[in-house]
């Protein structure tokens, strides 16, 4: 790759040699969008590694932290706001439970329901981990100026706020 292009440039110089009609400005946003986020999920799940925890186990300790004291959500409202199954939250919980990470208890106020809260160590964990994040996320951006940053997050925003697919 010569200097100042990368592979989605490869990509849209093949299909200019052989469908010259196509407007592939949308492939060029949303390939380099989805090869970065493979490329910052693989650096998360790294970072996050080293606390023993997932990129998934980090979003269940991460939303738990982000409620605020008492740090305490039902399984319920963490599967609406992680997009998951019951099942597939239920998975994540056993192993964080079983890490001392976080416990389940009775709901005092409906007797079928269960609350789940960060313990001492989860919280702990939780905390150093999205520092951990943060700078590799920060590292990431470490080349563009803070106002480049700036027009870049608002423009993925805008992305998102008008995709009625996308989760909000």
């Amino acid at each position: 790759m010569s200097a100042g292009r990368d592979p989605v440039d490869a990509i849209i110089d093949q299909w200019a040699a052989v469908r010259p009609d196509l407007d592939t400005r949308a492939m060029e946003v949303f390939g380099r969008i989805y090869r970065l986020s493979r490329a910052m999920g693989d650096r998360m799940e790294k970072a996050y590694q080293q606390y023993g925890i997932s990129r998934g186990e980090f979003d269940v300790l991460a939303t738990l932290r982000r409620s605020g004291e008492p740090y305490t959500l039902s399984p319920r409202q963490l599967s609406a706001t992680l997009m998951l199954t019951t099942g597939g939250m239920t998975g994540r919980l056993d192993k964080l439970e079983r890490g001392g990470l976080l416990r389940r208890s009775p709901d005092p106020h409906d007797r079928r329901g269960l609350k789940v809260t960060l313990t001492e160590k989860g919280l702990d964990v939780i905390d150093r981990a999205v520092g951990a994040g943060l700078a590799v996320q920060t590292a990431a951006l470490s080349h563009l100026d803070d106002e480049q940053a700036g027009q870049l997050a608002g423009l993925l925003r805008e992305l998102l706020t008008e995709s009625p697919e996308a989760p909000h």
